[in-house]
């Protein structure tokens, strides 16, 4: 006991491992350290996943539903004029229109990516099925989650940051 009153321990270290706990990242509902992968109420071993890789998630589906009807109903108008001969009687004023009409879907795609860009997301496989691991629609956030968790994989597989022992001469090629 030192004259403050307070003792000295050693540090613990965690369950299992011998090694300290390294945590590399950690904000409110996500935690990676060297040995687990946290993101709310799930939790993974990282020395379980495998086949890391990251993926955009799917578009808005309000956006999408609006390029698909705007499209459907604007195709339908351009059928309905070539079948009743009225794209004969239009006059380049209505043509220069209708074009302008066609554009209406994909500006609608690309205000929808916009509003509500796809999710970034973390994909891994663990116990031969492929898990959704984490999605976030930041893309900073998402950038220094995967990258913790790809360092703590590389970490787990090669025991630390030093390299893995070699064997073996490395192979030159014969000349």
């Amino acid at each position: 006991m030192n004259p403050e009153g307070a003792t000295t321990r050693p540090p613990r270290t965690p369950r299992g491992a011998g090694r300290e706990a390294t945590l590399l990242y950690a904000r409110p509902g996500i935690i990676v350290t060297v040995d687990r992968f946290t993101v709310g109420r799930s939790s993974w071993r990282v020395a379980e996943l495998t086949h890391l890789h990251s993926t955009r998630g799917p578009h808005d589906r309000v956006a999408t539903r609006a390029v698909l009807v705007s499209a459907l109903m604007i195709g339908g108008v351009g059928l309905l004029l070539g079948f009743t001969g009225g794209l004969q009687r239009l006059t380049a004023g209505a043509y220069l229109l209708l074009g302008a009409v066609f554009l209406v879907p994909v500006l609608l795609a690309v205000a929808g990516d916009r509003w509500r860009p796809p999710a970034y997301e973390l994909w891994g496989r663990r116990a031969g099925t492929d898990e959704l691991l984490f999605s976030s629609d930041d893309e900073q956030q998402f950038g220094q989650v995967s990258r913790a968790v790809r360092r703590a994989r590389e970490m787990n597989s090669y025991g630390a940051w030093e390299d893995p022992p070699t064997t073996t001469t490395p192979w030159h090629p014969r000349r």
